[in-house]
């Protein structure tokens, strides 16, 4: 009853955990699902540790190439492993690297998920399963990101949960939980979800082949983007209201994926810029649908959400603070007023941490006493300087965004 899927796993310089999470990956609990790892020209052993680990041999592989990608070089496959394919391409990035798994895929969903991330057994299934309580078409779902950081795994499972230990991955893990608890749970809701996360996302195959599949400078809109997770889920909605089809983008919060956060602070720097970069350059391709109401909810609640809020708001943030110093040396703060609203954001945010902790602990408990204690403090301090800087360095990635600078940003990572 529930769909068959192919997960596509792109790899690149992903050597120290490449192995681990194809381990995981096999292991799941679903009934018809084939994994491809699609090894986007790694400088490093990533191909080879695939070929020893699995015992890969190269073969002659039939497959329909729907999306034009970068050349594929060699597809590997053990026959003890019928569902693990591996394919080796030039490099050209995640979003070309996705295109060639779907051309290589045969099943009626793809799932999109980093490499160097681990799924729960059951997470596919909790995600899939969604599907059966709905009428209307479901083109795309996206499940919920943890941070694996301080984790204990084994043999590509996680058989111990903790909060980071570092403190720039713990800042990370209840701003992820907060995002996706009440944020996700909130969109879906009301029917405007437009992101589902690059790290763990199931879309139906032939509607991502009937657009173009991802956006690079080798498809039909010869453009490329560092935000390609949310611009598909958003030309997904652009389509489907044009066509005048009734579909649900869905979100399941108990369908756990984890993954490695940035842990230093240049990392972090590099991994929120081109975020915003991404989200700017997608506002800006899709700006007929901003305020437009041929496309029902995305052009009048979310699109303009994220415009006014996660595109400009920072902007006013950051201003507002500005503002804030010069009202003081110049004398003309109401500080009563300024410390009561100040106190009003703080008590707001906390109240909306906790609550986001209370959902992902009602039907499984993650995280022990210490560390949910822990974490709530975090949600208290993050507020006096985590939160000026991450607002600062959306601004600075919008200015790059506007002298074309281009590029991920080298991220960090110790491997799972």
């Amino acid at each position: 009853m529930i769909p068959s899927i192919s997960i596509i796993a792109p790899a690149y310089n992903e050597s120290k955990s490449i192995v681990s999470s194809v381990k995981s990956l096999l292991n799941l609990r679903y009934p018809d699902y084939e994994l491809i790892v699609v090894n986007d020209g790694s400088k490093d052993e990533t191909l080879d540790c695939l070929i020893e680990a699995f015992q890969l041999v190269r073969t002659n592989y039939r497959y329909k190439t729907s999306l034009v990608t970068a050349p594929i070089r060699g597809i590997y496959r053990n026959d003890s492993l019928p569902n693990l394919i591996v394919i080796d391409k030039s490099n050209s990035g995640k979003a070309d690297s996705l295109n060639a798994g779907i051309n290589v895929s045969r099943n009626e969903y793809f799932c999109c998920i980093d490499s160097d991330s681990l799924l729960e057994s059951d997470s596919l299934l909790k995600l899939a399963s969604l599907t059966l309580d709905e009428s209307s078409e479901t083109p795309a779902l996206g499940g919920n990101i943890l941070p694996i950081n301080s984790c204990k795994v084994n043999n590509g499972q996680i058989y111990e949960i903790h909060a980071p230990k570092n403190i720039i991955a713990r800042f990370q893990a209840i701003e992820y939980i907060r995002a996706f608890m009440i944020g996700r749970l909130g969109w879906q809701q009301i029917n405007s979800m437009m992101i589902i996360s690059g790290a763990f996302g199931l879309f139906r195959k032939d509607r991502i082949i009937g657009i173009g599949g991802y956006l690079t400078s080798k498809g039909q809109y010869q453009k490329d983007t560092v935000g390609e997770d949310m611009e598909l889920v958003v030309r997904i909605g652009r389509m489907l209201y044009e066509m005048k089809q009734k579909f649900v983008i869905l979100y399941a919060y108990n369908a756990n994926c984890w993954t490695e956060v940035p842990e230093d602070l240049k990392s972090l720097k590099n991994q929120r810029y081109r975020w915003q970069r991404g989200l700017v350059d997608i506002l800006y391709f899709h700006r007929k649908i901003l305020f437009n109401k041929k496309y029902g909810r995305i052009g009048f609640i979310a699109m303009p959400y994220y415009f006014i809020f996660e595109m400009i708001g920072p902007q006013f943030e950051i201003q507002g603070y500005f503002l804030v110093i010069v009202s003081f040396l110049l004398g003309v703060l109401n500080a009563e007023f300024a410390l009561m609203l100040f106190i009003s954001v703080i008590l707001l945010g906390m109240i909306n941490s906790i609550v986001s902790l209370l959902i992902i602990e009602r039907e499984e408990s993650y995280f022990s006493i210490r560390d949910l204690l822990r974490l709530i403090w975090i949600a208290l301090i993050e507020n006096f300087g985590p939160r000026q800087w991450i607002s600062l360095w959306r601004v600075l990635g919008q200015i790059k965004m506007i002298f074309r600078s281009s590029g991920w940003g080298k991220i960090q990572r110790k491997g799972i």
